[in-house]
């Protein structure tokens, strides 16, 4: 389980949440700007609350007046918004650049299964530039998941892609939730995609939580 009990000052206001998250989706909405992808960066150690814990299945990452754990070893997948696959390396080594082996048998038998499972195996020797945005996604979400993560975070995933491909990625994300069965958080702004792919949705305003809803029990109009 990862709990999440964080303040945090930002320009305009004061970043103040509490979560409990089990093996679910939970998916982060609200207006531009209201801290959610703080949030995300705050458990992934790229930034650091200025008060409160932060912790997972246990394992302190973040501690008030201790040393953070740093983020190479919180064991967090973090899929960027603009996916930040290395332009001079090919899919496959981007897909391998976070193992810590790079010959560890076991981590690229998980790759070769990743590759499968994404339906990339074609994509491995092109380059960034010379992949669809769906490709890239597919291939950011397999290197984030290369590592075997105890945490998925995802921050504005589908947003550049066109609609077809985003109603696919979609899937692909609740499958392999399906199949990993860790906690995954996910930042959008679209609300169709948060109820299809949230068991939790959390509705942040200005660093706070205004409401926490479960949208196979009610309306999205609530947000």
């Amino acid at each position: 389980m990862l709990e999440v009990h964080i303040q945090k000052q930002l320009a305009h206001f004061r970043l103040d949440v509490s979560l409990k998250v089990k093996d679910e989706i939970v998916v982060l909405v609200g207006p531009s700007g209201s801290g959610k992808t703080t949030i995300l960066n705050t458990i992934a150690g790229i930034e650091h609350p200025d008060a409160g814990s932060i912790t997972l299945n246990g394992q302190p990452y973040f501690q008030e007046n201790r040393r953070p754990l740093p983020p190479q070893k919180r064991n967090v997948g973090y899929l960027f918004q603009d996916y930040a696959l290395f332009p001079h390396m090919t899919v496959d080594k981007n897909i391998r650049f976070g193992l810590k082996n790079k010959n560890d048998q076991d981590a690229l038998f998980l790759i070769k299964k990743l590759v499968h499972v994404l339906g990339i195996g074609h994509l491995t020797h092109k380059y960034p530039h010379q992949i669809s945005g769906g490709e890239k996604q597919r291939v950011a979400l397999a290197r984030a998941l290369a590592t075997e993560p105890a945490l998925l975070l995802l921050d504005e995933p589908l947003s550049a892609l066109d609609q077809d491909t985003r109603r696919e990625c979609q899937d692909e994300l609740l499958r392999l939730h399906d199949i990993w069965k860790i906690p995954f958080m996910i930042v959008t702004h679209d609300l169709a995609e948060a109820k299809k792919l949230g068991d939790t949705l959390v509705h942040i305003k200005k660093g706070s939580i205004q409401k926490v809803v479960d949208p196979s029990a009610q309306k999205l109009n609530c947000f």
